[in-house]
C-alpha cells in the first residue's frame, strides 16, 4: 500500500473526540507538528472521561481528567479545549450531539476536522468502543449541518451563522488509512502529551498502553516504516 502525505494546505483544524486521552494515543504527535508550523488546532470533547478510571468515582475522575486533557493539549501547542458534557460510556449519535458539534464548528470555523476512528473495528482488528463510533459519526454529519442554516435553525438564533468551510476530515487510525503525517520531529511532544494523563495511566495498570514512550514509539515506527520515515501517524483523509 502506498502511503501518501496528509494534505497540509489548511490553516485551522478542530479535533472532535469522545474522551480525554483519545487524541494522545497517536494523533497528538501530528497536532504538535501542525501547531509548530503555525496552524491553529482546537479540541472539542464530548465527555470528560469520568467513567474511564475503574478505581475512581466519576465525580472525582471527571474534573481530574479534564485537567489532564488541558495539560496534554498544552504540551502540543493547543490552548482551546472545550467539553460538551455528554455522559461518558453511553454517548449516542443523537441530534443533540450533532447540534452541539455543529455549534462548535460554526464557532471555530475550521477547514479540517480531526477525528478518532469511528469504524466498528481498529486497523489491528480489535473491536472499537461505542462512544468513539457515536462521536465520530455525529461529527461527520455535523460538518455538513454546520453549513446549512435550515438545519438546527436555533444556532442562527444564538448568533452562530452557517460555516460551510470544512473541506476535509482526517480520521486517525481508521482501517485502511492511506495517508501519514511524519512525526519524527514531534513525537517527543506527543509522548509528553500522553504522559500528562498521569492518573489515567496509573489506572491502566502495567499493560502495554500504560507506557507512553513504548506504545507511541512502537506504533509510530510501524507506520513510519510503511511511509519511509522514522515515525509517522496514520489517517484516512475524507474530502467533503
Amino acid at each position: 500500500m502506498t502511503m501518501e502525505p496528509v494534505p497540509e494546505d489548511w490553516a485551522r483544524a478542530l479535533a472532535v473526540i469522545a474522551h480525554p486521552d483519545d487524541l494522545e494515543y497517536g494523533a497528538a504527535s501530528a497536532v504538535a507538528r501542525w501547531t509548530a508550523q503555525g496552524r491553529w488546532v482546537g479540541y472539542v470533547l464530548a465527555t470528560a472521561g469520568e467513567a474511564g478510571i475503574d478505581g475512581m468515582d466519576p465525580a472525582t475522575a471527571g474534573p481530574l481528567r479534564m485537567a489532564e486533557e488541558r495539560a496534554g493539549a498544552t504540551a502540543v501547542g493547543v490552548d482551546t479545549v472545550e467539553f460538551l458534557a455528554f455522559e461518558d460510556g453511553v454517548v449516542e449519535p443523537t441530534l443533540a450531539l450533532r447540534r452541539d458539534i455543529a455549534r462548535q464548528i460554526r464557532r471555530f470555523k475550521p477547514e479540517v476536522l480531526i477525528l478518532g476512528n469511528y469504524a466498528d473495528r481498529w486497523s489491528f482488528g480489535g473491536l472499537n468502543m461505542a462512544d468513539h463510533r457515536a462521536v465520530g459519526l455525529a461529527a461527520v454529519d455535523a460538518a455538513r449541518d454546520a453549513g446549512n442554516r435550515w438545519v438546527f435553525p436555533e444556532l442562527v438564533e444564538e448568533g452562530w451563522e452557517p460555516w460551510g468551510g470544512v473541506r476535509r476530515v482526517f480520521v486517525n487510525e481508521a482501517p485502511g488509512a492511506q495517508h501519514v503525517v511524519d512525526v519524527t520531529d514531534t513525537i517527543d511532544r506527543g509522548i509528553e502529551s500522553l504522559r500528562a494523563h498521569r492518573q489515567y495511566l496509573v489506572g491502566l495498570g502495567d499493560g502495554g498502553m500504560s507506557d507512553p514512550d513504548e506504545f507511541l514509539r512502537g506504533h509510530a515506527a510501524q507506520a513510519g516504516a510503511a511511509a519511509g520515515v522514522t515515525y509517522a501517524v496514520r489517517f484516512e483523509v475524507i474530502g467533503l
